[in-house]
């Protein structure tokens, strides 16, 4: 089964299209409350905002993530509805799950599991993790990589530097350049499964004498460039350890 991701040019044309039409109805409302005194239900308008970018997936979902979690970065109304993307993103369905699965590991892809749970144990930006089983019986994470995601991450990238540019204008006490620099290279890193493996051993490693430190073990005959998998270990939202 040939992969989307083969066309980068075309999936950043989609991507550009994506979301040029749906952010931009949103951003169309915001101006009209600005520059022409159009009133805005501030709530209504933070969960569509929430629901726009839980669809887009990506980077521009990646960032609305963090400003979310900065104290006084958005507005209150938006800072509630965006931190729910960090734990409680909408998952893709069954459809792309059985594609990406026999894409990474062939078509018999279920009979190198104990088990795999078709609905999605938690979603995120870049990529939705799934409950399963080794043959086994350990208890592991599949974190599936969406469907063109190295096409999306560039296309919003590009998108982004442009609205930061535009913002520095508006604002010259910050310097959007490192910003912009420092958030490309760790979403190209996000990408890179193969190196979050690497980094899972080391850390893996280096931590192992840590008391109340965990860090998964990485099951390397299950996972892929845009599969990921490692030993299951329970845990909460980081917002929720930090309040």
């Amino acid at each position: 089964m040939s992969d989307s991701e083969d066309n980068r040019l075309a999936g950043r044309a989609r991507r550009y299209v994506q979301v040029g039409t749906r952010v931009g109805t949103l951003a169309a409302k915001l101006a009209g409350e600005r520059y022409f005194g159009l009133k805005l239900n501030k709530g209504e308008h933070a969960e569509d905002l929430k629901q726009v970018l839980g669809g887009l997936k990506g980077p521009l979902m990646k960032v609305a993530q963090i400003l979310a979690t900065i104290p006084d970065a958005l507005p209150e109304e938006y800072a509630r509805e965006l931190q729910q993307l960090q734990s409680n993103a909408p998952a893709m369905g069954w459809l792309f799950v059985k594609r990406r699965m026999a894409a990474e590991l062939g078509p018999d892809w279920r009979a190198k599991f104990g088990s795999f749970e078709a609905e999605a144990a938690a979603a995120a930006s870049l990529g939705q993790v799934h409950r399963a089983t080794t043959k086994a019986g350990q208890a592991i994470a599949c974190k599936l990589q969406y469907p063109d995601m190295q096409s999306a991450v560039e296309a919003d990238l590009k998108q982004l530097k442009l609205a930061m540019s535009v913002y520095e204008r508006y604002d010259k006490a910050i310097s959007t350049a490192r910003i912009y620099q420092e958030l490309s290279a760790r979403l190209r890193e996000e990408l890179d499964y193969e190196l979050e493996s690497r980094h899972m051993a080391l850390y893996g490693l280096m931590l192992k004498d840590e008391a109340g430190v965990h860090v998964p073990d990485y099951v390397p005959e299950l996972s892929t460039k845009r599969l990921l998998s490692m030993s299951w270990l329970e845990g909460g939202p980081l917002l929720g350890v930090v309040d």
